[in-house]
């Protein structure tokens, strides 16, 4: 039986009880973390408390933003291990982190990029952006489907010469990770940068950006507890200094006259205009939470849950896992499909029948269901306040789902009798991933929730 961490999910407003008794179980985090109600506090206290400008004014209000947004700064970068809080540059999340780094370098025409098959479209379209805007060329290092790293084989991409390698720390795909500080010396050993996409590695396992050397590291600060439109790129002080800034104005600005003006150092060019201070400071507070709760302890409590589902689910022939096979190796995500089954339709009845909450699709990673023919799939993942009523209830819909589809235990597709005599919904198909994640959930009764969905067509 996995172990709670102690008194965790009881922080998560949106894991209360709801008034009909109704208690979500939360598969989605990959996507986007909850968030605790230290964050919520840390956000409301700035509007209420010191809503001021930070840098700017010498008002009272001003100072302790200014104060409270130096000391996030700080936070990140004890919690990144990153070299120095200079190196920590507040962005609205990875996507721009990304972006600040491959619009700021300065290329020369045939620079090599060098990124996994397996990358989130933000870690590739700017990459093929820039092969007609700069051209800069991209190549492409293709990972083995067992979850294994080939150190030879990485090498054999950098011989040929290239720029930066950008790659992901662990994958939103199937939840592999792979050896950052081997990377990193290979590349380096070659003359290469490396930038390192964090999303689902920062919020689950200790980053040592000192001791590996990263260049640049982009994080979403959603992904770990805190709001929406934050996030931050960790870089090298003297990586960051290479950079030309991807918007300028307001505080990246040391002084101007009507013919000239001087950049600030880093971090402060990068932060052009009025920063999201609510945002930055919940994000730091969802850090705080994350340390007290240990990333170490965090990591063991992910693997645990895993285990638990990837048991279960192992007699079932008809669900095919993705990643590696062993749940220590893919700990935050158990991604799936079911022979036969839309993943969006799976998705549904999983949310209408058990109110289990999961992602369906192609996760923004496209090209690589595209080189393999595949339409998508289905993504639980788990995190700090994941229990063990979370996976049963999962496995429970996936079982169920699978008896009501042909070749399953019943042998029939007929839906069974819905509770209390009303017919279950039948649910809606969507058009493909982005329908499917921008699908408003309605509201549903306490009959409608606990009741099944229609089966699920298959796609």
């Amino acid at each position: 039986m996995t172990t709670p961490l102690a008194g965790v999910r009881d922080q998560f407003p949106a894991l209360r009880t709801r008034s009909d008794g109704f208690v979500p179980a939360y598969l989605d985090s990959a996507c986007m973390s909850l968030v605790p109600e230290a964050t919520l506090h840390a956000m409301e206290e700035y509007y209420r408390d010191y809503p001021g400008c930070a840098g700017r004014s010498l008002h009272r209000f001003a100072e302790e933003v200014s104060h409270r947004f130096e000391a996030a700064r700080e936070t990140f970068a004890k919690f990144l291990e990153a070299p120095a809080a200079s190196g920590i540059v507040f962005v609205r999340n990875s996507t721009e982190a990304i972006n600040v780094v491959g619009q700021g370098l300065p290329w020369k025409r045939g620079d090599r990029v060098l990124v996994s098959d397996q990358e989130h479209n933000s870690n590739l379209i700017l990459w093929q952006r820039l092969g007609p805007e700069r051209g800069v060329r991209l190549e492409i290092l293709r990972l083995p489907d067992d979850g294994t790293f080939d150190g030879d084989a990485f090498d054999e991409a950098l011989a040929g010469g290239v720029r930066l390698v950008s790659l992901f720390h662990t994958s939103n795909l199937d939840g592999r990770s792979l050896p950052v500080r081997e990377i990193v010396e290979r590349a380096h050993a070659r003359g290469a940068l490396v930038l390192i996409d964090g999303c689902q590695a920062a919020p689950h396992r200790p980053v040592h950006l000192d001791r590996d050397g990263v260049d640049f590291y982009a994080i979403s600060a959603h992904k770990m507890l805190g709001p929406t439109g934050t996030g931050v790129l960790a870089g090298r002080p003297e990586a960051l200094a290479g950079l030309r800034p991807l918007v300028a104005g307001g505080e990246t600005v040391e002084w101007s006259t009507l013919t000239d003006h001087a950049l600030r150092p880093a971090p402060y060019r990068f932060e052009a205009g009025l920063q999201n201070y609510a945002g930055v400071l919940g994000a730091a507070a969802g850090v705080d939470f994350l340390t007290r709760t240990g990333l170490a302890e965090i990591e063991a409590h992910d693997r645990s849950v895993n285990a638990r589902v990837t048991r279960a689910l192992a007699d079932e022939p008809r669900v095919r896992r993705m990643g590696p096979s062993d749940p220590a190796a893919r700990p935050s995500i158990f991604a799936f499909s079911l022979d036969g089954i839309d993943p969006h339709d799976a998705a549904l009845f999983l949310d209408e029948g058990h109110g289990v909450m999961v992602r369906s699709g192609r996760h923004c990673v496209h090209s690589w269901y595209a080189e393999r023919g595949l339409d998508g799939n289905v993504r639980a993942s788990f995190y700090l306040y994941t229990d063990d009523s979370d996976a049963d209830r999962l496995v429970a819909g996936v079982r169920e789902l699978l008896e009501r589809m042909p070749g399953g235990p019943t042998g029939t597709s007929a839906p069974t009798p819905a509770r209390a005599g009303r017919s279950a919904p039948s649910p809606k198909r969507a058009a493909g991933s982005s329908a499917a994640a921008a699908r408003s959930a309605r509201p549903r009764g306490t009959a409608g929730r606990r009741r099944a969905a229609s089966a699920a067509r298959s796609g």
